[in-house]
């Protein structure tokens, strides 16, 4: 009897805990969207809180669209999460492959430099330099190239490739295939749980790149979402003089926010399910 209490008492506690976390997350998202469909009158009329909207407006979300440079922001940073994500899953791929084997000529000094890179890296300087000497600057491959491999997301591969039957494999060699046969023939199709994991990190990379945008890109014309974005956010910081007349300022700022994040928000559940199954198979080991 007092067992079954005690174990109402912990599973009340965990929902109670878990709704708090619940509430915390889905309130500022809440808020968000509300202030972004809110005329600024209404905003003001409320103190600036707004929850549940009573009128409901699209003017923000038009006035953001219909920006010259937002379509081809949202092109830009749609080009670079594309292409970016591919060759990042090509070359992480490429390199973790041959690492995952024991019998690869000084592996252990090359993992020991990749496992230093996560602790050091060149520096923002020297960084530029290299970008700047091998004529990126202003070139879409700067937000690309740099960026190329994650240690991280490596050595979560290379783990994984790892604890992948070594039978298979040596089959194939005794059918004649070789390493690249096996690579996209059995080990990459094995792999797609920890490749859309890693694949998800790297895409919500590239859809949020800003700094690199910043160092390397001048021309507005090639600058991504998140960098206009960080515009308009800063010419709206002067409220509007007529709230009635003048696009309200703070319904731009969250319908900028709403657009930019809805990609990643509508992709993310779909990819959900690959998470637990990658992180856990192709976690680190010491």
């Amino acid at each position: 009897m007092v067992t079954g209490i005690k174990d109402r008492v912990f599973d009340w506690t965990v929902i109670v805990i878990l709704s708090l976390f619940a509430l915390a997350i889905i309130f500022p998202l809440l808020y968000v969207v509300s202030v972004s469909l809110t005329p600024y009158s209404e905003v003001l009329r409320n103190g600036g809180f707004i929850i549940i909207p009573k009128k409901l407006t699209f003017d923000a979300y038009a006035a953001f669209l219909h920006d010259s440079l937002i379509p081809r922001a949202y092109g830009v940073t749609i080009y670079i999460t594309v292409v970016g994500t591919f060759l990042n899953l090509v070359f992480t791929s490429l390199m973790a492959y041959p690492l995952s084997k024991k019998y690869l000529p000084g592996r252990k000094p090359l993992l020991f430099f990749v496992t230093l890179t996560l602790l050091f890296n060149g520096g923002v300087v020297p960084t530029y330099l290299v970008v700047k000497g091998t004529g990126m600057i202003n070139s879409l491959w700067a937000l690309i190239i740099p960026s190329v491999i994650w240690t991280f997301n490596l050595l979560i591969v290379k783990t994984f490739f790892e604890n992948l039957p070594t039978e298979l494999s040596e089959a194939a060699r005794i059918d004649g295939a070789g390493e690249v046969r096996i690579l996209t023939r059995i080990v990459l199709p094995l792999s797609m749980p920890v490749l859309a994991t890693v694949g998800l990190f790297y895409a919500v990379g590239h859809w949020n790149e800003f700094f690199q945008a910043v160092m390397y890109i001048n021309d507005n014309n090639l600058k991504p979402l998140q960098v206009i974005l960080r515009s308009i956010l800063a010419s709206a910081l002067t409220p509007p003089m007529d709230a009635e007349d003048v696009l309200p300022s703070q319904s731009l700022q969250m319908s900028a926010v709403v657009l930019s994040a809805l990609p990643i928000l509508v992709v993310y559940p779909f990819l959900q399910k690959y998470f637990t199954q990658g992180m856990l198979l192709g976690s680190i080991k010491g």
